[in-house]
């Protein structure tokens, strides 16, 4: 539920500051995005030449460096690809990362040792 809250809190915020699409912008309207500097930009650019950008898992699997992080990062800011405003879906970190066992989980693994 939070995930497709955050969605709709992206896509109203991408409305209301002006989307930039990744398929229509260029170099300069890259750069303004905070995490795409010239290089990555350029790099854009020459994938875009091959074929617009379907979505965002095309995107970010023809654009080297752009994982599901990133990609939410830049459509936060207002990227949008076709329009279309990351959604963070399968695959997107979920901000959570693993602990180390405490407490008899850590004695019972050190014990299998």
């Amino acid at each position: 539920m939070s995930k497709k809250i955050l969605a709709l809190v992206a896509m109203l915020h991408a409305l209301a500051c002006g989307a930039t699409d990744v398929n229509r912008a260029g170099a300069a309207e890259l750069d303004s995005i905070k995490g795409i500097g010239p290089a990555l930009s350029d790099q854009i650019l020459e994938e875009r030449q091959k074929g617009d950008f379907t979505d965002w898992a095309d995107f970010m699997a023809r654009v080297k460096g752009i994982g599901p992080r990133s990609a939410a990062r830049f459509s936060a800011q207002g990227l949008t690809v076709g329009d279309a405003a990351c959604l963070g879906g399968a695959g997107a970190p979920s901000g959570k990362r693993a602990r180390p066992p405490t407490g008899v989980e850590a004695g019972a693994s050190a014990a299998a040792k």
